[in-house]
């Protein structure tokens, strides 16, 4: 309930750029699932979404740029 309640607070002002960090973690499948849709519709809405994430279903999912970093330096995969 803290992820959903912290994500509803921060599109609450209809951001520009949301970024977020693990945004995920400790949800039940349907709570993953519901955040998958409710980030695609706010990128289709036109807000840029930066996504820190160690879980490749949702780079996958989520992501159409995906960068990594490796010993400090960020390289872009895709």
């Amino acid at each position: 309930m803290r992820h959903r309640l912290a994500i509803a607070q921060a599109i609450m002002e209809k951001p520009e750029l949301l970024i977020l960090d693990e945004p995920m973690t400790g949800l039940d499948k349907q709570g993953v699932t519901e955040m998958r849709t409710l980030f695609k519709n706010l990128n289709r809405q036109g807000v840029t979404i930066i996504l820190f994430s160690h879980y490749s279903e949702d780079i996958d999912a989520l992501c159409d740029t995906v960068c990594e970093m490796d010993a400090g330096k960020l390289i872009r995969i895709r």
